[in-house]
């Protein structure tokens, strides 16, 4: 009895796309395009030659197209080996998309920035007088803080509140937040709407907002805003740490801050 043949397996290249059929295509472009649709449905790059047969091209040139698209930010590697799809890509993809998902763009920002400084990451937004924290992405370390997802705290306590707040004139302030005096949770909160002038005026000024066990003792913390293509601040994400961490290295509080930074800008890019 014949054995039945098996299955074929489903193929990133299209057997109707004959490179040299169509004067005007160029192979090269087709070939990435290929290898981008290859990684952005989920196919693994840990085996080129597999990737090859899959793509229709050979080894070498799945290498040379990998290093391409990784210049240009379409791909980025995985720490376990492989590749996926990069920020650039994500940031082309947005601006097509005719809704943004904050939370999903936000999840892989946070994941990447909580894993580069081995800090709790977090993603808030405004509710009111007070910040909502929607997402935590922790490290292995693990953080021990009253902040969890769902935590809802007086917008002025905390870095990522702050950060939502700072844009506003005293008027606005004053009706979202009441009046004097302003709740407090340590010698360090502004307990008064002058006081939390001057820490929101600074705050502006430097891009961030930071928090020297201000808010928890013991936890450094700190902030950037979120704008979307208006520029208006929509949401903030923060990082946040032992304060020990921080004074062991002297320099993490300086890589803190500019990677912060970097992933507010990321994530306003996608929203954009």
């Amino acid at each position: 009895m014949p054995k039945p043949k098996p299955l074929p397996e489903p193929d990133v290249a299209d057997p109707d796309a004959d490179d040299g059929a169509n004067p005007q295509l160029v192979s090269p472009v087709i070939r990435g395009m290929r290898l981008l649709r290859f990684i952005a449905e989920g196919g693994s790059t840990a085996n080129l030659s597999e990737v090859g047969r899959r793509i229709d091209v050979n080894r070498v040139t799945v290498m040379r197209l990998l290093a391409t698209l990784e210049h240009e930010g379409m791909v980025e590697r995985l720490p376990q080996g492989g590749h996926t799809v990069g920020f650039s890509f994500l940031k082309l993809a947005s601006r097509a998309l005719a809704a943004n998902d904050l939370t999903s763009f936000a999840r892989r920002i946070l994941a990447r920035l909580s894993e580069s400084l081995q800090l709790s990451a977090y993603l808030a937004v405004p509710d009111g007088g007070h910040v909502l924290y929607l997402l935590r992405e922790m490290p292995n370390t693990g953080l021990v803080s009253n902040i969890q997802v769902g935590s809802r705290v007086p917008a002025h306590l905390t870095t990522p509140g702050r950060m939502l707040i700072a844009h506003l004139s005293p008027e606005e302030l004053r009706e979202r937040l009441g009046p004097d005096p302003l709740p407090t949770v340590t010698g360090q909160s502004a307990g008064t709407h002058r006081r939390l002038a001057e820490i929101l005026a600074a705050d502006h000024e430097r891009g961030c907002a930071w928090s020297f066990s201000a808010f928890e003792p013991g936890i450094d913390s700190c902030a950037a805003p979120v704008r979307d293509a208006q520029g208006n601040i929509i949401a903030a994400i923060s990082v946040a740490g032992p304060q020990q961490r921080f004074e062991a290295d002297g320099a993490l509080r300086e890589r803190a801050e500019k990677e912060i930074k970097a992933a507010a800008k990321d994530l306003s890019a996608l929203m954009g």
